[in-house]
């Protein structure tokens, strides 16, 4: 998953739809698993989706050793902007002991789970529950086919793959060493920002696991630095929620930690304050006309207020806001606050918002509350 998903999005329907690294990783498996009992890699190796497509894959790798198989496929992640576009997967097979059933082992460029929270339990390679699941699956149907034991050791890896993982959050997940293996369909569709909604859960998932009692969401780098400092928080408590305020939130809501707390810039709380949970350009623009009313409710005059409303931007607003001395910052970090809480409702964790300017400097915060 790549750290932020660019500005303006094309339509999905024109876009070409690509693979996960599970459906990558089973391919290899299942080509290696043949080639490891008939000597020949089937080029190219079909392999079962979850929604019971058939897709084939073409082989880049190919290698037999006396006692393993292995084989590699190219990831193409469609039109999606995945980190991992174009990275070789690749899976090595070898006999497992009778009755030993499928086993899985992290290759190069392939981390390891090392904090709880996590669909895998710590000490297991990040190869999430449905690729295995596809993997599995993969080497039963081969294994019927021709005959033979599934019983098999299944080594995935994926050079420069280590390198490739710090864009993504993996470190502050927990999981080191490299990438993981994902995927719950088997496909990519551009830009759903599906990775991102799911590393949200997996943050808040470990941080709750780590037994911390309150985790920040916040919607960029400075954001997130400046709601570290202000609360003196982990690492692990700082949750990577980009545009996603809602998705962190319903999430919270369901999954709930006694504090959290909600930072971003001007411009997006005040997007929040309106009343969106999806704080992206396409899902709407600040309103500059909400803007000056919550300018005229903080105490500015008659003309600051038409002033305000023919301004270009929000953060223009707040520099006009500090010339008349008007605490604009605060209304809007209280109209966040609202929205937020609805989003939050019946969940009795205590809320706070805290809007920063772009270097960083706290603009204006709530306490906490309860919602």
């Amino acid at each position: 998953m790549s750290h932020a998903p660019p500005e303006d999005l094309p339509p999905v329907a024109s876009l070409r739809r690509g693979w996960t690294t599970g459906s990558c990783a089973t391919a290899a498996t299942r080509a290696a698993f043949e080639a490891l009992h008939t000597g020949v890699f089937p080029d190219p190796v079909e392999i079962l989706l979850p929604n019971g497509s058939r897709p084939a894959f073409a082989l880049a790798v190919t290698e037999r050793g006396d006692d393993f198989a292995r084989a590699g496929v190219v990831k193409d992640a469609g039109d999606d902007p995945d980190v991992t576009h174009g990275a070789l997967v690749l899976a090595t097979v070898r006999r497992g002991a009778p009755g030993s059933s499928v086993h899985f082992r992290a290759g190069p460029g392939v981390g390891m789970v090392t904090r709880p929270g996590l669909p895998i339990p710590p000490g297991e390679p990040a190869i999430n529950p449905v690729p295995r699941e596809m993997m599995r699956a993969a080497v039963a149907e081969a294994a019927a086919l021709l005959g033979v034991s599934a019983d098999c050791e299944i080594e995935v890896s994926i050079p420069g793959g280590e390198e490739i993982a710090k864009r993504t959050l993996n470190g502050r997940l927990g999981v080191v060493g490299g990438l993981s293996i994902l995927g719950t369909t088997g496909i990519v569709t551009p830009y759903s920002c599906a990775a991102w909604i799911h590393s949200i859960h997996r943050g808040i998932d470990v941080a709750r696991a780590s037994g911390l009692h309150h985790v920040a969401g916040a919607t960029g780098d400075t954001s997130e630095k400046a709601v570290q400092r202000l609360h003196g928080l982990d690492e692990i408590a700082l949750i990577d929620m980009g545009d996603f305020v809602g998705g962190m939130l319903k999430y919270v809501r369901r999954h709930p930690v006694e504090r959290v707390t909600v930072a971003g810039g001007f411009a997006k709380m005040t997007k929040l304050g309106q009343g969106l949970l999806d704080l992206h350009s396409r899902r709407g623009e600040v309103d500059l006309g909400w803007l000056a009313q919550r300018f005229a409710e903080a105490g500015a005059s008659a003309g600051q207020v038409a002033e305000a409303a023919a301004l270009a931007s929000a953060n223009e607003a707040l520099l006009l806001a500090r010339t008349a001395g008007v605490d604009l910052g605060a209304a809007v970090a209280e109209a966040a606050w609202a929205t937020a809480a609805k989003a939050l409702a019946g969940s009795g964790v205590e809320l706070d918002v805290a809007v920063f300017d772009r270097q960083g400097a706290l603009v204006a915060r709530t306490p906490f509350r309860p919602v």
